[in-house]
This record gives C-alpha cells, sequence and structure tokens, in this order.
C-alpha cells in the first residue's frame, strides 16, 4: 500500500483524488511510527521549502523519512517533495532539507518571471520508469533543481532544469501530476505499480 506523508501540504486532496481515480489503496500517515511501515512513500508539496521542513521536524519524522528512502523504499516528491531531497534552498537558507541528495535548490534568475506557472513540455534525457514521451504537464514554482546524473527528464524555462529525478529507488517530479490530467495520472500510475 502507498503510504502518503501527511503534514500539511496544499495539493494533499489532489494527490489523493488522483490515486482514488486510479484505484490504488493508501493511507495517510503523521507520526514516525506508521512512516516505518511504509512500502511505497509519497511526499506531496506546496508551499515554503522552511514551512514544510519546520513541519516535517514538528510532527518528528525526518529521521523515519530519511531512513526508509535510505533503505530502498520508493519514494516519490512532488515538486516541493522534490526538493525537501536536498540538503538546502534559496527560498530559505536556514532550513535544512532532508540531504539525501548534496547540493542547493536554486531561485531563477533575476529577469525572470516567477513562479514558472502553467503547462510545458519535458524532454526526456535517459530511459525513465515514470514517463513515457515527452509530455506537457502542470508547473507552479519559483525554484529548482540543476540537471544533473540523476535527471530523467529537464524542462526549458531561463534554462533545462530537472523536471523529473530517478535515482535507484527515489523518484521526483517538479510538476505536479495530480494537475496534470492524462499524463499525470500516467505517471502516478507507473510509480504505484513499481515492484517493491
Amino acid at each position: 500500500m502507498i503510504t502518503i506523508l501527511d503534514y500539511g501540504a496544499g495539493n494533499l486532496r489532489s494527490v489523493q483524488n488522483t490515486l482514488d481515480e486510479l484505484g490504488f489503496a493508501y493511507e495517510l500517515v503523521r507520526d514516525s511510527a506508521s512512516l516505518v511501515k511504509a512500502t511505497k512513500i509519497i511526499l506531496p508539496g506546496v508551499g515554503h521549502f522552511g514551512q514544510m521542513m519546520r513541519a516535517l521536524d514538528a510532527l518528528d519524522v525526518r529521521a523515519a523519512l530519511i531512513d526508509r528512502i535510505s533503505s530502498g523504499v520508493p519514494f516519490l516528491g512532488i515538486c516541493l517533495g522534490m526538493q525537501a531531497l536536498y540538503e538546502s534552498s534559496e527560498e530559505a537558507p536556514d532550513a535544512r532539507g532532508l540531504a539525501i541528495f548534496s547540493g542547493s535548490v536554486r531561485r531563477f534568475p533575476a529577469g525572470v518571471r516567477v513562479p514558472h506557472m502553467g503547462w510545458n513540455q519535458i524532454e526526456p534525457v535517459r530511459d525513465s520508469k515514470l514517463v513515457d514521451g515527452r509530455p506537457y504537464v502542470y508547473f507552479a514554482h519559483s525554484y529548482y533543481v540543476a540537471a544533473d546524473e540523476r535527471t530523467a527528464a529537464t524542462c526549458a524555462y531561463a534554462e533545462p532544469f530537472t523536471a523529473v529525478l530517478e535515482w535507484r529507488n527515489v523518484f521526483g517530479v517538479q510538476f505536479h501530476p495530480e494537475k496534470s490530467a492524462a499524463a499525470g495520472l500516467a505517471i502516478v500510475r507507473r510509480f504505484a505499480e513499481l515492484a517493491c
């Protein structure tokens, strides 16, 4: 069963609706004891990096979440949920990310309209378990992860950035699959059907 970490994210209900539409069972958890038993985890994300990390710490789930990801449990971070995988973000320099990966989340450069809002096309850069083709998906963000060896697909906005991250058991999407119509449903389905 899929575990959704409920720390109060604004897109939580939309993620639940997506899983309901696809017919996948899930549970909402808000504590370490439940998270420790998770066999597949989704971390939704909308809002501010610092607020999210403070919310995770207030629930005392940081250590359990890092442990499950490090233990090989399939993980999907959505938008801010993907950014949380890094050490820090320019949005909240004093807030510590989960540090699954090194590096910092960056703000789009001055002169670029932010947030990057609306439909945009993603471009696969290698084989992907989540994405088929070059779909248009829905974005809403002002901060991004630079493309690197973990990038499975990019999107061009000022410069190419990581739209889809895939690294072993860790998956992340900068866009909102729960707002991305048929393409988003297909991405969530592929994650839900991954062998554990």
